[in-house]
């Protein structure tokens, strides 16, 4: 702890004068307790507080001396009559009251500007810890990202091209299947966003009947900024479609809504 920045911080004055909070308080006391140089600050201030209070109570000296001055003009009545000056102005004991009142005004300056400050401290704290929050998510993205690279860029996968259909000419998707690991990544970056309540199903289709199974669903598809999506697929595939269904998809494709289709190279 920097003691002598804590002393300048105007928090012991603003102690003395009793403008702090009951917690403030609690805190400055136990300082006290450990630091002797606080402490000897704080019996600092409270003693230039106590010089200015009494510095501030009107004196009963000059009083005193008026009261003497007329009895003694009792007991001597054929004496003159002695003219007394008008009292003096105690400039000083006003001069007082000025100051302990500019201290005042100065100490409650400084507990506002601390409470301003703590504030600002406060908002600076939630700045950083919400820019730290950004960078781990945008770390973690770009550690997705590169994962997603390398697993996409294996020599042992098989992309497949998906084409816009009819119902949407300039779709497209592209199928990347892992076989070994029996998982198939669909990039639809160039799907249209699906209106509410609906939502793409993807399907594995063997051409001769022509039969489809369904691998799963693009969920979250608005909210997913990369629009890659990864699914199980343990068919034998022989073409990948991708159809608009309703929320929770369909037991079997709509064909009338076939966004995409393409056929997986044969070797």
């Amino acid at each position: 702890m920097d003691i002598e920045k804590y002393i300048s911080s105007g928090i012991l004055e603003l102690y003395v004068a009793g403008l702090l909070t009951e917690a403030e308080n609690r805190e400055v006391s136990e300082y006290a307790k450990s630091h002797p140089e606080i402490e000897k600050e704080i019996r600092a201030i409270e003693a230039g507080v106590l010089a200015l209070s009494k510095a501030a109570s009107p004196g009963i000296t000059e009083k005193s001396r008026i009261e003497q001055l007329w009895a003694t003009m009792d007991e001597r009545e054929n004496k003159p009559v002695i003219k007394m000056e008008k009292p003096r102005t105690n400039w000083f004991a006003y001069t007082g009251w000025a100051a302990a009142l500019v201290l005042l005004a100065g100490l409650w300056w400084v507990y506002n500007q601390n409470q301003e400050l703590r504030t600002d401290m406060q908002t600076r704290v939630n700045e950083v810890q919400q820019l730290e929050s950004q960078i781990e998510a945008a770390r973690n993205s770009l550690v997705q990202t590169r994962e997603l690279f390398n697993q996409l860029r294996d020599k042992d996968v098989t992309i497949v091209p998906l084409s816009g259909q009819q119902v949407a000419p300039d779709a497209y998707a592209r199928a990347y299947w892992k076989k070994d690991t029996q998982e198939v990544y669909i990039d639809a970056q160039g799907l249209p966003e699906p209106p509410p309540g609906m939502v793409y199903q993807v399907w594995s289709l063997k051409l001769s009947p022509l039969t489809p199974t369904s691998i799963g669903l693009l969920e979250s598809f608005a909210t997913d900024d990369n629009k890659v999506f990864v699914l199980p697929n343990a068919n034998e595939t022989e073409a990948f479609g991708i159809t608009l269904e309703p929320a929770g998809g369909s037991e079997s494709p709509t064909l009338e809504q076939l966004y995409t289709l393409g056929a997986v190279a044969t070797s």
